[in-house]
């Protein structure tokens, strides 16, 4: 397959240099200081699951990469409609489009500009940064990648997809029955983790210290998915049972990107996260207090307050 990564980051990185080492033709869309050591030196990615580095075609200008079969994209969600508009050129009539990005409602701000019918949903498990220019580091999670289209149907194009990162090595890939259900599952979790490290500003083994704080860590996960399911989304009932068990065996020194974005004067993704559930919550007439609080309390750092 002829991929594109666009945004060629901790998630992309990775993803691009396990798709290389299975033999597909993969370019990266990058920027900056690591677009240019992609250039100069190649991708190299330390990683749990084996070393590898691979010497790919790297750019900031889609146009020089042309159609593809699919585009992975890995920008943050505060990109998102940013890199649909410069995505005219990675498409042809069947181009699958597939977000593995944090968030639900990646999928419409795309289809906005590229048309829905090549937005196809996806979930990323894993924990990799770009350690420096050039080095994408992967230093936990399963490295699980799951997707499908939005309807569900088991497409050409979603197979191809599915074959393709099934034959990687070092990817863990599902096709999901039903994507919706996992992207709103997966948005449970992290509401809750990013929100309380971010807004406590201590890491997830000193929130289950305290009572209260690991009793709001579980109202943020109800909450979203009460949202969820007056949303029509079939998440399973043990939903919230599952994620505090998993919380709960977390490195205690563990925070989440929201909390490094907020603490290094990065772009938050708070309006994709905890933002997020306040409106999606607002037009179905669910009360969602805890994260209107998170949302209430990081806005003005996300707005880029001292």
């Amino acid at each position: 397959m002829k991929l594109c990564i666009f945004g060629a980051g901790g998630i992309g990185g990775y993803l691009g240099a396990r798709l290389a080492d299975a033999g597909h033709d993969v370019h990266l869309v990058a920027r900056g200081a690591h677009l240019d050591a992609l250039r100069a030196d190649g991708l190299q990615v330390e990683s749990i699951h084996g070393n590898t580095a691979v010497d790919l075609p790297a750019t900031d200008d889609p146009a020089e990469v042309g159609a593809c079969d699919a585009v992975l994209l890995c920008v943050k969600s505060n990109d998102t409609r940013a890199a649909a508009a410069e995505m005219a050129p990675l498409l042809a009539d069947g181009t699958a489009v597939v977000s593995f990005q944090n968030g639900v409602d990646n999928e419409a701000w795309l289809a906005e500009t590229i048309g829905e019918s090549h937005v196809v949903g996806g979930v990323a498990y894993i924990f990799s940064t770009i350690k420096e220019p050039g080095v994408v580091e992967h230093t936990g999670g399963p490295a699980r990648f799951v997707y499908g289209e939005l309807d569900g149907r088991r497409t050409e194009r979603i197979e191809a997809l599915d074959d393709a990162l099934s034959a990687s090595g070092g990817v863990d890939a599902v096709l999901a029955d039903d994507v919706r259900v996992e992207l709103w599952r997966k948005f449970a979790f992290i509401c809750a983790q990013a929100g309380m490290t971010a807004t406590t500003r201590r890491p997830v083994g000193d929130i289950r210290e305290h009572e209260a704080s690991w009793e709001m860590y579980r109202r943020l996960i109800e909450e979203v998915c009460a949202v969820a399911r007056a949303e029509g989304v079939a998440l399973p009932d043990e939903t919230v049972s599952e994620w505090l068990d998993f919380a709960a065996d977390l490195d205690p020194g563990m925070y989440s990107s929201l909390h490094y974005d907020l603490t290094h004067d990065k772009p938050m993704e708070l309006d994709a996260l905890n933002g997020s559930v306040v409106r999606h919550a607002d037009a179905a007439g669910v009360d969602v207090p805890m994260n209107e609080a998170v949302t209430a309390i990081l806005s003005p750092w996300a707005a880029g307050g001292d």
